[in-house]
């Protein structure tokens, strides 16, 4: 498949977009297109392994954000921590919920833009009560309750942050297509 430089260069410009909002200090936890991303490259891109790099890479760059601000005492969170290949995984397998996503039909988008952060979610959450991670929670199904209730702001903020952001993508993508057709019919 031949992709476009216009293509490439829009596809790399909202990858470092997205990293550099997510990156930015202060915003509200959860509250990132990443979730978007992974969904709509799942969706539309038709080149399966471009699909999960657009989520990943942006998700690297947002990293490496985060580490320069931490080592310049910008940022207390690191960007770079040992649980972090999780998290890559994980994303990596919400681009599988874009498969399944028809992109012309807003009630399969709004689908996955449900199942998505959910998945992320239990999945996340789950890992981080059994590493040990988060509040250390006891390994209980009361610790595990307690790990999921601790998650739920930023559940919260990622089903949101989905929709926003799914809309601005899967959104400017019909219009575009729209714009398209317009101008094959002229």
């Amino acid at each position: 498949m031949k992709v476009s430089k216009y293509t490439l260069f829009s596809f790399l410009m909202l990858v470092v977009v997205a990293a550099a909002y997510r990156a930015i200090p202060g915003r509200p936890w959860g509250f990132a297109p990443q979730f978007a991303m992974a969904i709509f490259g799942g969706s539309v891109i038709k080149d399966k392994k471009l699909a999960f790099l657009l989520p990943l890479l942006s998700l690297l760059i947002s990293d490496v954000f985060y580490e320069i601000l931490y080592i310049n005492g910008i940022f207390d969170i690191k960007g770079f921590y040992s649980g972090m290949w999780m998290n890559y995984l994980l994303f990596g397998a919400l681009t599988i919920v874009g498969f399944f996503i028809n992109a012309e039909k807003p009630i399969s988008i709004a689908k996955g833009a449900v199942a998505a952060p959910t998945i992320f979610f239990f999945a996340s959450n789950f890992v981080t009560w059994l590493g040990n991670g988060g509040y250390s929670r006891p390994k209980t199904i009361t610790g595990l309750s307690q790990t999921l209730i601790d998650g739920i702001p930023f559940y919260t903020n990622s089903l949101i942050a989905t929709f926003v952001f799914g809309t601005v993508l899967f959104g400017g993508f019909y219009l575009l297509g729209k714009s398209a057709l317009g101008r094959q019919a002229a």
